[in-house]
């Protein structure tokens, strides 16, 4: 079995990992930590886990007594948390924050988005940085026109999030009376998960030189993505979406559909869906995930499943609450 640990266990994010986890047949969860509600019960937090762990927050943490740890405190904590720590040589991690995302001589994190970086994470990766909500749906939006260098124009992107892509800390943009019956528009054209974005769409097609103009909008519901991006393409709808078929063939988790999605058909699961349509010579492209799974804690799972050399859909089959 598979040690499991994990750090900022009160977040939404660490709600869901061990949701996925205490059914994951290969995984026996060793602690989940917390600061702020250690010592409580973690159905008191978490309450849609009643009747099925009981377990508490715990106040400290053995990084000996497990093979994975899983990192869910906010930006900067991982970094933090490894400098004042002692690091098993052999301990594998997976951040669910933007620490790591960045390549950079100072850190071994493979950037986890196993439609890009598989090899890595299956030939003997330690470290791993979980993708960005934001970034993930982007990405697997235009990986595969970065593969065959159709990424020639300026790319114009909209996308409408979930409550829940803000996180479980209170904050003005997450009250109830601001959120629903609502849209903002925030952080237009600069948008924190950017950079990553940019830096895998350069590791897959190196010219690519054109903008990204991004527009994020929190949207008035809890959870999932909706993406839709458009930029200019000179090839036949058939052919784009053989490219696209071809590129995601062998992965298990993004699929292309004939219809337009709707978050309801990715929301609790590890899903992408994709729609791709041509329409007065522009190229558009529809992809919904859910923030919380392929988002965050299930494409984490899914990298540990990668890191320990698992079949990669294991604990990770879900159906969508489309009614």
């Amino acid at each position: 079995m598979i040690k499991v640990g994990i750090i900022g266990g009160s977040g939404y994010a660490a709600g869901e990992l061990v949701r996925i986890l205490i059914n994951h047949p290969d995984v026996e969860i060793k602690w989940v930590h917390s600061r702020t509600v250690g010592g409580q019960r973690i159905v008191d937090v978490h309450q849609g886990l009643h009747g099925e762990i009981d377990m508490n927050f715990s106040s400290t943490y053995d990084l000996n007594s497990i093979d994975v740890l899983f990192c869910c405190r906010p930006a900067g904590k991982t970094k933090e948390f490894l400098a004042q720590n002692e690091i098993p040589e052999d301990l594998k991690i997976i951040d669910l924050a933007r620490d790591f995302r960045l390549e950079d001589e100072s850190h071994d994190f493979v950037y986890g988005l196993s439609e890009l970086n598989r090899k890595p994470m299956v030939r003997g990766a330690l470290h791993v940085a979980n993708p960005g909500c934001l970034a993930m749906v982007v990405e697997l939006s235009l990986l595969p026109l970065a593969k065959n260098m159709l990424l020639n124009s300026d790319i114009h992107t909209t996308i409408i999030t979930g409550s829940t892509s803000d996180g479980g800390e209170l904050r003005p943009s997450s009250h109830y009376s601001r959120r629903n019956d609502n849209l903002v528009v925030y952080r237009p054209f600069a948008h924190q998960q950017l950079p990553e974005i940019m830096q895998t769409l350069h590791t897959m097609q190196q010219s690519f030189n054109s903008k990204l103009l991004m527009v994020p909008i929190r949207g008035p519901f809890s959870r999932g993505i909706m993406a839709v991006s458009y930029l200019d393409c000179p090839l036949e709808l058939p052919e784009i979406i053989k490219i696209y078929h071809d590129y995601f063939d062998d992965h298990n988790f993004t699929f292309i559909t004939s219809k337009i999605p709707d978050l309801k058909d990715v929301v609790n699961t590890n899903k992408c869906i994709i729609h791709l349509d041509k329409i007065d010579g522009k190229l558009m492209i529809t992809a919904v995930i859910d923030n919380l799974l392929k988002g965050g804690a299930g494409n984490a799972v899914h990298t540990m499943n990668l890191l320990f050399g698992l079949q990669e859909t294991t604990g990770l089959t879900m159906k969508p609450v489309a009614f």
